[in-house]
């Protein structure tokens, strides 16, 4: 009768990425890229954001992501920022929980004896 084999991810692993799952699962909408207040100059030469000291133009809320490549801006109003910030949130925690969880599989994958040693 054969032995039985070892468990390759172990109780404390599966129990890892059981929490990750979890928080998954309680994460909302996500927006992707950041979102930041700014202040700017415009491109006018003779404005006063070009003139020593500069006074720039703003407050305001920019948000910056990327799509097929590009990036692209979108200016928020502030009732904006405040209704999706959690959204920006919400990408943030996705972004690092898949990190995770990511790490957590390639420490599994090394491990495995199956694989030639160099």
């Amino acid at each position: 009768m054969a032995g039985k084999s070892k468990d390759p991810i172990g109780a404390k692993r599966r129990k890892t990425q059981a929490r990750i799952a979890d928080e998954l699962g309680k994460i909302g909408f996500a927006l992707p890229g950041s979102a930041m207040v700014r202040n700017y100059r415009c491109g006018k030469a003779n404005c006063a954001c070009h003139s020593d000291p500069a006074r720039l133009h703003g407050p305001s809320i920019q948000w910056t992501r990327k799509l097929d490549a590009k990036t692209i801006n979108r200016r928020l109003t502030e009732e904006q920022w405040r209704d999706y910030q959690a959204w920006f949130d919400n990408a943030r925690k996705l972004r690092a929980l898949v990190g995770e969880l990511e790490r957590l599989s390639l420490e599994i994958l090394e491990e495995d004896d199956r694989w030639p040693r160099r």
